[in-house]
């Protein structure tokens, strides 16, 4: 299968540590160019990789097949509804917007223009997580628990302004509400406590019966625990830790992005997957505000 060219818009640290690096290593895709707001930053990771940097977006997506996003979420939200109306497949990152309207508004531009898209559920692409899945459903589970802790908001790279204004409900939130929803089925209802800066509690009802709980924050400290999610049901119990997802996670995205474009869409991470991960954080942020 001949590389997917694939553009880049972003140039953080995220894009700088993963998504560059990643696209550039084929074989299943090539990195065509960078595009951020920032040019500086652009040139210096394109130039790192030996690629053009791009001064307008417009000329990026000339110049490639499908385009992926590493940016803030109302920024993903505005700039991949341009790349989805110039016929580029999209490669997106969570939470797919910074609200559920522009959430809406680009899987909306996505499905009209017909491209392929694929969302960035980087736990989802790790062989742990798949060997884990399969023995959670085959457990005919019953109920779950999920957490996720860091320390993210006292800072660092990560410590951007969406998230310390947002907190863990809108970043970390879409990781482990899908894993949840992959484990015991589609999440029905959520109900919500505590606080998106401090500590923030869901108890999540799933179709079928099974019910989970949800803990997370971003303002731990000390020595915190790996993401742990515990699925048990009526064969016993299964548990899938942070810490053996591994650094391969991102090399299969790339991988499996390419079959997608290759394809025209048809991946289950897709953007519409991704509006209904962000319809459950806005109904818990609603219940929190």
């Amino acid at each position: 299968m001949e590389p997917v060219s694939v553009g880049l818009v972003g140039a953080g640290p995220w894009a700088e540590m993963v998504h560059a690096p990643e696209l550039a290593a084929g074989p299943h895709t090539r990195l065509a160019g960078v595009w951020a707001r920032r040019r500086e930053a652009a040139d210096e990771l394109a130039a790192r990789h030996r690629v053009p940097s791009y001064e307008r977006l417009e000329d990026l997506f000339d110049r490639c097949e499908a385009v992926a996003f590493c940016v803030p979420p109302a920024v993903q939200a505005e700039l991949a509804v341009l790349a989805a109306k110039a016929g580029k497949a999209v490669l997106l990152e969570k939470p797919l917007a910074a609200d559920l309207d522009g959430a809406r508004r680009l899987a909306d531009a996505i499905g009209e223009a017909g491209v392929a898209s694929q969302m960035v559920f980087t736990f989802r692409y790790s062989p742990a997580t798949t060997a884990f899945l399969e023995r959670a459903r085959a457990l005919r589970p019953y109920g779950g628990h999920a957490s996720s802790l860091s320390g993210v908001l006292h800072g660092g790279a990560f410590a951007t302004p969406w998230r310390l204004e947002r907190g863990a409900l809108l970043d970390i939130g879409p990781h482990v509400i899908d894993l949840m929803d992959a484990a015991l089925g589609p999440v029905a209802s959520v109900r919500a406590h505590g606080d998106p800066l401090g500590w923030v509690g869901l108890l999540l009802d799933h179709t079928g019966g099974a019910v989970s709980e949800v803990s997370l924050t971003m303002a731990g400290s000390g020595d915190l625990p790996p993401t742990r999610v515990d699925v048990y049901g009526a064969e016993g119990s299964a548990t899938l830790l942070g810490s053996e997802i591994g650094d391969d996670a991102f090399a299969a995205v790339a991988r499996e992005f390419a079959g997608t474009v290759r394809r025209g869409g048809g991946h289950p991470l897709d953007a519409r997957h991704g509006l209904r991960m962000q319809e459950i954080i806005a109904d818990a942020e609603r219940q929190l505000a």
